[in-house]
This record gives structure tokens, C-alpha cells and sequence, in this order.
């Protein structure tokens, strides 16, 4: 039996004591983020936002096995924010057809949720009316006669059917009690354990021919627009799923395929994902404080940095606490900033007495990493002495 076919469908029961822990720890995380949000410059705050949506972007895809070009996405993103490196980059239709999903679900948070927005978003992920070259239906509820099934095929054996959904004759009455609820629960349901329940409750009925899971999620993240009344996007709910993409498929089956219709182990592993992706935007936002102060002391300190030699000090410093892979080379230098060989020699050695990177290694083997703060305190008094 599945979740649908119970008695009481759509009734869902969870255990709020039960689930108290946690959603401690993610309101806990989502305040710590926010607070720090705050300190933030505005330049830091565009370029994390531009970090959440193009990670949301790509896991939200890779989940259903379809690849974005990270680059491509980045730049898409960072046109619709209006930041630099969006120029002369090839718009490719799958990342902008994502895009406009997540964008089109979280700008509405204010709004009332139809099902023609469902209908736009759904249209919007399939521009040519084709999934997988096979043509389907768009910008409707599913139609066909055959059942809804979530199948594994099994070469030389029966195939595995994990769920199987509601009739699609049954699909817009299932439909019109989710949206009822949706619009009616944003102030009677705490909005972690409502966003946890709309994209199960939508995965169960799976409304159309394709694209459930991305639209699923997209529902979740206007949930959680509503929930903080706000269009910005400062992390990734679709990366920590991504992360544990096991986890995730093995929670909605085990949640579609009970008819007890207590949800309390799903809600718990999706609130436990909001809070591992504040985390992740917390250790980033960190990461660009740290950032700024480390640049800021280099401007104060060492004024005469050429724009090659800062870009150089960047990429070092945004591949802490790992390191640079390999560190740097002169040949590295030279690919990334377009200087010449005794440019790059030049420059590295200069930064080297500076005591800003420590060169190690003889002859093709001479290597370069990065000196961090301690050491730029010492140049500072240094400085201050000479």
C-alpha cells in the first residue's frame, strides 16, 4: 500500500516533541547565518547569494542525473544579479530553464501559490516539449492512462517498481487539496516541518509527466521563502540532499510507501538538511570575512601589489585550508594572469621578501604557498619599525 491509498490521506501526523531537537539546531543555524549576514559587505553578501543559487542550480539537476556546466551556471547567476562575469558566455537552455524555476518559486513567497504557477514551472524545465529527446506534456497536470510508477529496470530480470502514484484522473482533485493546504498552513504550520510536508505531499501525487523532483523541491524552497519572507537565497537545501542522494531517495520511499501517515523520520531528515546547508553558508560567509580582513591588511601593508599579484594572493587563499593543488608555479602564474615568464618570476619573488608566500623546492620544482596572517602581522610591525 502506499502513502495515498490510506484512509485518512492526507492527514499527516507527526511527532512535534520528537522533532524539537532539531528544529532547534536549525532555527539555531539559520539565525547564526542571518546574524552574520548582516556584517557582511555588499559586495560579499551578492557574491554569497550568487554561491547559493548556482549550487542550488546544479544539485537540484545533478539529483535527477542531469549534469549543469558550473560555469555556465555561475554566469547566469551572476547576470541576473546584475555582478560581473556574465559577459560573452554561451546561455545554455537546461541551465536557464533551471533557473527560472528557482527564481520564478522564491520571487513568489508573497503571493498566493496556483496551479498555473505550477503549470509555468513545469513548462519552463521542458522549452521544447521534449524529456530525454521523447516528447511529453508541459504546462499541465499528466494525462495519460498508464500508471505514474517510480521504476528501476533490471536488465535480464523483472523490473523493481519502488512507488506507484495516483491515477492521473484523480491528479488535479489530489492537486487542489495540496495547493489548499499550502496557501492556508503558512501561519498554523511551523514553516520547516510545512516545507518538509509539501515536497513529500507533491512527490506522492507526482502531478506530472516530468520534472516531480525538481518542481518538489522548488516548492519546498518557496516554503522557505515564506517561512523567512524573503526572496533572498544565502544556501543550498538541493546540495545537502545531493550530498546524501542515498539518503534522500531511500526517505521518500520510506515515507510514499507506509500508510501510517506519520511523517515524523522524514521531517526530521529534512530539517536536519536545512540545517547542515545554514552550515555550509555560515563556514562560507566565514570564509569571505576572513577574506576581506586578509586584503584589507594587504591594501593597508603593501599598497604597491600589482592587480596580478592580488589575483595570485586570492587563489591561494580561496583554496584554504587544503591549499592550492600544487601550489604555485611560475608556469601557473603565467596561465592565470597572462604575464610573462619574467613577470611572473618577478612578482612571486618580490612576494616571497614581503613574507606574504614561502617558496620551497630547486630548479623546475620551485614551488610557492601562502603565507597567512601571522606572518603578514610581522611584516605589519616590521613596517611600523623600519
Amino acid at each position: 500500500m502506499y502513502i495515498w491509498q490510506a484512509s485518512k490521506w492526507p492527514n499527516f501526523r507527526y511527532d512535534l516533541t520528537a522533532l524539537q531537537p532539531v528544529l532547534a539546531r536549525a532555527r539555531l543555524a539559520q539565525g547564526r547565518v542571518l546574524g552574520l549576514a548582516g556584517s557582511l559587505q555588499l559586495l560579499d553578501r551578492a557574491q554569497l547569494e550568487l554561491e547559493g543559487w548556482a549550487a542550488e542550480a546544479v544539485a537540484t539537476a545533478e539529483i535527477e542525473g542531469e549534469l549543469l556546466q558550473v560555469h555556465s551556471v555561475r554566469a547566469s547567476v551572476a547576470r541576473r544579479l546584475g555582478l560581473p562575469g556574465a559577459l560573452n558566455v554561451f546561455r545554455d537552455a537546461r541551465t536557464e530553464a533551471t533557473l527560472d524555476v528557482l527564481q520564478a518559486a522564491i520571487k513568489q513567497w508573497a503571493h498566493p501559490l496556483r496551479d498555473e504557477d505550477l503549470f509555468t514551472w513545469q513548462a519552463a524545465l521542458f522549452p521544447e516539449g521534449r524529456s530525454v529527446g521523447v516528447k511529453i506534456q508541459i504546462g499541465m497536470y499528466r494525462q495519460h492512462v498508464q500508471a505514474m510508477q517510480i521504476v528501476s529496470v533490471k536488465y535480464g530480470a523483472p523490473d523493481i517498481v519502488h512507488y506507484q502514484a495516483p491515477d492521473s484522473i484523480d491528479v488535479p482533485a489530489q492537486m487542489r487539496r495540496l495547493i489548499d493546504w499550502f496557501n492556508d498552513s503558512a501561519k498554523s504550520c511551523d514553516g520547516l516541518i510545512r516545507a518538509a510536508i509539501a515536497h513529500l505531499w507533491f512527490e506522492a501525487i507526482h502531478p506530472f509527466e516530468d520534472g516531480n523532483g525538481r518542481l518538489g523541491r522548488a516548492l519546498s524552497e518557496l516554503a522557505l521563502a515564506q517561512d523567512m519572507q524573503s526572496s533572498q537565497r544565502i544556501w543550498s537545501l538541493s546540495q545537502q540532499m545531493m550530498n546524501d542522494r542515498l539518503g534522500y531517495y531511500a526517505q521518500l520511499q520510506a515515507a510514499t510507501s507506509s500508510d501510517t501517515l506519520d511523517v515524523t523520520p522524514w521531517v526530521e531528515w529534512f530539517v536536519g538538511c536545512i540545517e547542515r546547508a545554514a552550515y555550509a553558508a555560515l563556514a562560507q560567509m566565514q570564509a569571505a570575512i576572513e577574506k576581506t580582513r586578509y586584503f584589507s591588511m594587504l591594501r593597508d601593508l603593501q599598497p604597491s601589489l600589482t592587480a596580478s599579484q592580488l589575483k595570485i594572493l586570492g587563489k591561494l587563499f580561496e583554496a584554504q585550508p587544503e591549499g592550492f593543488l600544487g601550489d604555485m608555479s611560475t608556469s601557473k602564474y603565467v596561465n592565470i594572469t597572462g604575464q610573462s615568464r619574467a613577470t611572473a618570476y618577478r612578482e612571486l619573488t618580490e612576494m616571497v621578501h614581503l613574507g606574504l608566500l614561502e617558496q620551497y623546492g630547486q630548479g623546475r620544482g620551485v614551488r610557492y604557498r601562502l603565507i597567512l596572517q601571522n606572518s603578514i602581522n610581522d611584516t605589519a610591525v616590521m613596517k611600523r619599525t623600519s
